[in-house]
């Protein structure tokens, strides 16, 4: 496959493991579960317990096993057609999909703090107007 394909594949393929990632330990449809998960990381457990459950946590762990799965599926090599092309695009899609997962969470903040501000502002003119 061209290097230009091969980096194509690498920033598309980042989107859906971004998505996976995030969904699963930020998203509200899977907050039960990652309660749970959090409880079992309490200290006092056992240290392998602990660490398995922390990964449904952490989008950066989580990450790295949804790359794997994704690897898996597509067969995605990044630079060499060996074993090496694997562990490359093991961690370039991390390093990707973890930079996608920044600029949302930023976003988001953004898009909070905007909202935040035309509340306030909204109460603000509303006391004007009662005064």
């Amino acid at each position: 496959m061209p290097i230009v394909l091969q980096l194509v594949w690498l920033f598309v393929l980042a989107i859906p493991i971004a998505s996976i990632a995030w969904t699963i330990t930020h998203e509200e449809i899977f907050r039960e579960t990652r309660e749970y998960c959090k409880r079992q990381c309490e200290p006092g457990r056992n240290v392998f317990r602990r660490k398995f459950f922390y990964l449904f946590t952490c989008e950066y762990c989580f990450c790295q096993y949804v790359v794997i799965l994704f690897l898996i599926v597509t067969r995605y090599k990044l630079l060499y057609q060996d074993w090496r092309g694997y562990l490359l695009a093991l961690f370039a899609l991390v390093w990707i999909a973890n930079q996608y997962m920044s600029i949302y969470n930023r976003l988001r903040l953004d898009i909070k703090s905007e909202q935040i501000e035309i509340k306030t502002r909204e109460e603000d003119v509303q006391q004007r107007k009662a005064a």
